[in-house]
């Protein structure tokens, strides 16, 4: 690694991995919590509180389909209702610049409100800080947030046991429950968000068309887990779908096997992703779920899915194997390729 950090040490890819390993991990490992910070799940749990906390550089801070008011509070209720959790409150923190126009902060605190309307949340406390003009990029807004167990999960787990004949053990939806036979489902189509952020912020001709997938799914979860069988889950944002696959793999210990027809990818953003030469895999994601079921809930995982709004381009795209390691997608033309994990964010600050 080189002596000065990178723009690609924070953009969710191997180089990310290598920084946490290197420094965050190096230095607060050890904490002996029920889902401690060395799992690097999207939350953490302590003494039954889900926590977690997200900071947000989005550039522009306003694009088609919502602004860093929506996304820092959509982020974290999604981080939060992943593992399992309800979202109940969030903290909002503010580093501005000197000179930020007051009517774009209304414009984003009344998102924020709106967006803490939608998931059932509340801000209950944060910070404010002002610096002089050109030591911060405009604004950054960081959220934190609680949660706390839903009552429906203990039915996912009940579900696990019998359908593999051995006790899990584990009461929280963690990127590790992954096996053999387990079915893969994305809730809607993926790169939405990353793709209309960028071709907005260049001015590429086809942005009118792309508009950011960003929302609060903590609701949604909630159904699902009324269904069971859900394993794990996980929203794709920084690095994609690509990333999000390889942490699954790489901490449950099995491959995944995905087939390319089967993944719901909007036509705007693949042929934008094809004009830019960029795999829409890897691309950002705001308002999607990355769900691993038993093999016996899967068509009423799906059912329920696509019964909502957020989930009616729902689809089972794959399978966890014990024949390989890692990510490999079966494609289009009956091939197979590796998905690796990226290297980095193609596209930088979208979150």
């Amino acid at each position: 690694m080189e002596d000065r950090v990178r723009l690609v040490h924070g953009a969710g890819g191997l180089f990310m991995q290598e920084f946490l390993d290197r420094f965050i991990l190096n230095f607060f490992r050890g904490s002996g919590f029920e889902v401690p910070l060395e799992a690097l799940d999207d939350s953490a749990v302590v003494e039954g509180v889900v926590f977690t906390s997200d900071s947000h550089t989005v550039r522009p801070l306003f694009f088609p389909g919502g602004d860093v008011g929506s996304l820092a509070v959509a982020g974290t209720v999604n981080d939060l209702a992943v593992l399992g959790a309800r979202p109940t409150a969030l903290s909002c923190a503010l580093v501005i610049e000197e000179g930020f126009p007051f009517s774009d902060l209304e414009r984003i605190l009344s998102s924020m409100r709106d967006t803490c309307r939608m998931a059932g949340v509340y801000i209950v406390t944060g910070d404010t800080k002002v610096l002089e003009k050109g030591a911060v990029d405009s604004l950054i807004v960081n959220t934190s947030g609680i949660g706390f167990r839903s009552p429906f999960l203990d039915e996912n787990f009940r579900i696990v046991e019998e359908s593999r004949g051995v006790k899990v053990g584990k009461r929280w939806l963690l990127d590790s429950n992954l096996r053999p036979g387990d079915k893969l489902i994305v809730s809607g189509t993926i790169g939405d968000h990353g793709m209309a952020l960028m071709a907005y912020r260049e001015g590429y001709g086809f942005a009118g068309d792309l508009q950011s997938d960003v929302k609060p799914l903590n609701r949604v979860v909630e159904g699902l887990l009324k269904v069971g069988g859900v394993v794990a889950m996980k929203d794709p944002t920084r690095g994609g779908l690509a990333a999000a696959l390889n942490e699954w793999s790489r901490k449950s210990g099995v491959g995944l096997e995905l087939d390319e027809s089967s993944i719901p990818v909007r036509e705007g953003v693949k042929a934008a992703c094809e004009m830019l030469g960029i795999d829409p895999l890897e691309v950002g994601n705001e308002g999607k779920l990355l769900i691993a079921v038993v093999p016996e809930k899967a068509e009423e995982i799906l059912e329920e899915l696509r019964s909502t709004p957020e989930g009616r381009d729902a689809a089972i795209i794959g399978e966890a194997v014990d024949k390989f390691e890692g990510v490999v997608l079966k494609t289009e033309v009956r091939g197979r390729r590796l998905i690796p994990p990226p290297i980095g964010d193609p596209i930088p600050r979208i979150c």
